[in-house]
């Protein structure tokens, strides 16, 4: 096997269990943990909020433990702490137990990506890595689309489904251990980056976009719930969706080399907009919403490909820190998104939700990525 696949395809699983289990399936199985637990829209996006905060915290340490100690022990412990976040969901006796669990796992996603940045520079050659790289991120809707036939296959038992995931997260740091180069940055890259035009770019941007995401990530279950009063299959149904659409963001690389990254940047934050409209209007027929659903996959997996690679290319010398500086203020949209759109679902109601969350979305497509022409 060579490098770039070996690098490739444990990046690939690595995040599909991060992202699409750990992090994103509670929204799947929301619906069903709210019945049991009895959290409510206001601590629904609490908890939610949770999930990303523990992301934040975990990637503000992933770069400099990736720099310091080498991408395979950090992807290693991105897969235990996956393993020990979904078995305390899956255990969860009280919201404030199950609180917990998900920020852990949440902790996860955070360590995940910069050492698969950081892997890819050091193993697959250069030509080959804007589309390694955004074939790893597109493991996030592998993820997401396997997580609704299993709900499916488990008929909506939310606290077995995580347990068999945890279960999958050791298999896979065993994985890691073998398969991941052990490498280390230089003491020179150690320490907070310069903010450049490029930078500050991508952290309004990240943060907008991230904010936006929320109102499917969050709540997709939900709106889908009340709207059109689909239960754990419909909701199942609609996740699959996102997941199979999001592989097309397996092509980031590809459409940003040909059409540049700021067309493709605006044209898929309005695409992120135009589904939530969908998604939550409440007005949309049952194929409508589940063909938005997968447009908000690709779209979302698109944009995190997009500012990828703008990271990437904002700190070449520096790839894990440039990744997680636009990450990072894209989870800490999502984690204010999270917490902002339950406020709005539980107050001025959905519909003032869905606006505000969609005029979110368009706002982050104008922001210029401020490379030269030939970059943007």
């Amino acid at each position: 096997m060579t490098p770039t696949l070996r690098v490739g395809a444990t990046g690939f699983g690595l995040i599909a269990l991060c992202y699409g289990f750990a992090r994103f399936a509670f929204g799947l199985f929301l619906p069903q943990i709210d019945a049991e637990l009895d959290l409510g829209a206001s601590l629904s996006g609490v908890i939610s909020g949770g999930s990303f905060a523990g992301y934040c915290i975990a990637i503000i340490a992933a770069a400099a433990l990736t720099e310091r100690l080498g991408a395979r022990i950090v992807a290693i412990s991105a897969a235990m702490l996956a393993a020990i976040g979904m078995a305390g969901i899956a255990l969860a006796p009280s919201p404030a137990f199950l609180a917990f669990a998900v920020i852990v796992a949440g902790l996860s996603t955070g360590l995940a990506s910069p050492p698969m940045a950081a892997a890819v520079v050091a193993a697959v050659r250069a030509d080959r890595q804007d589309a390694t790289n955004t074939f790893i991120n597109a493991g996030t809707s592998a993820g997401v689309a396997l997580s609704g036939p299993i709900a499916l296959a488990m008929n909506g038992q939310w606290r077995t489904t995580f347990a068999i995931f945890a279960g999958l997260a050791v298999v896979l740091a065993a994985v890691a251990s073998v398969a991941l180069p052990p490498t280390r940055g230089s003491p020179s890259s150690i320490g907070l980056p310069r903010i450049t035009k490029p930078l500050g770019s991508l952290i309004v941007a990240t943060f907008l976009i991230g904010m936006a995401s929320t109102a499917i990530w969050s709540f997709g279950g939900q709106l889908v719930s009340q709207n059109l009063g689909w239960g754990p299959t419909g909701t199942a149904i609609l996740w699959s969706g996102i997941g199979t659409g999001g592989i097309i963001g397996a092509w980031a690389g590809s459409l940003v080399s040909r059409f540049g990254l700021q067309r493709i940047h605006l044209l898929f934050c309005g695409a992120v907009a135009a589904t939530i409209a969908a998604v939550g209007s409440g007005v949309a027929m049952a194929g409508l919403v589940l063909a938005s659903g997968a447009l908000f996959g690709a779209a979302y997996v698109m944009l995190t490909g997009v500012y990828l690679i703008w990271g990437v290319q904002a700190l070449p010398e520096r790839p894990a820190t440039g990744l997680t500086i636009g990450f990072l203020t894209l989870a800490i949209g999502q984690t204010v998104g999270a917490s902002l759109f339950g406020l709005l679902l539980s107050g001025p109601g959905m519909g003032t939700a869905i606006i505000a969350f969609a005029a979110i979305a368009m706002a982050a497509g104008v922001v210029r990525p401020g490379f030269c022409p030939a970059r943007a």
